[in-house]
């Protein structure tokens, strides 16, 4: 499945992922003025994504602990187009099983880990999130940011420990 976003550059993407089931007052402060959130999945429940559509169109993934006849409408990856670039969203990304540049993708985004990351391989973003539910041992608890201008990407982590 593929969404597209098409609007003014530069485009503001919010990523947030494993929320499961807590969505903080602070991580829906962190996403106003998105133009589209990406769940990179363990949504937990409805709920979530219901408020997050209430801040922007959202696409959204299923992940390992989203389980039920809500859950099993979220697809297992999706692509989003955002401006003239490229998206590949999946939950875990050791189950990553095509090659990002072949496929033409600008940045591949995942969570699971708990643990935010930003690196760039070969041309292609790479970038978990974090964490933005319940605290997991001692992993910080945060969400992400893209800005999409003139086919580049930028990403920064924002940490929700405020």
């Amino acid at each position: 499945m593929k969404e597209k976003l098409s609007a003014v550059e530069p485009l503001k993407v919010g990523v947030i992922s494993d929320t499961h089931g807590l969505l903080r007052p602070n991580a829906l402060e962190a996403l106003e003025g998105s133009d589209l959130i990406i769940h990179a999945g363990d949504v937990g429940k409805l709920e979530v994504l219901d408020a997050l559509r209430l801040l922007a169109p959202v696409i959204a993934i299923r992940g390992n602990v989203d389980h039920g006849e809500w859950a099993q409408l979220l697809p297992e990856t999706q692509i989003a187009e955002v401006g003239e670039v490229l998206m590949y969203v999946l939950h875990d990304l050791h189950e990553l099983d095509l090659d990002p540049v072949a496929a033409g993708f600008s940045a591949v985004i995942s969570g699971h880990s708990h643990i935010p990351s930003i690196e760039q391989r070969n041309g292609v973003l790479y970038l978990n999130p974090g964490s933005a539910g319940p605290r997991r041992f001692s992993k910080p608890v945060s969400l992400a940011q893209i800005a999409v201008e003139n086919g580049s990407v930028l990403a920064r982590i924002i940490p929700l420990d405020w």
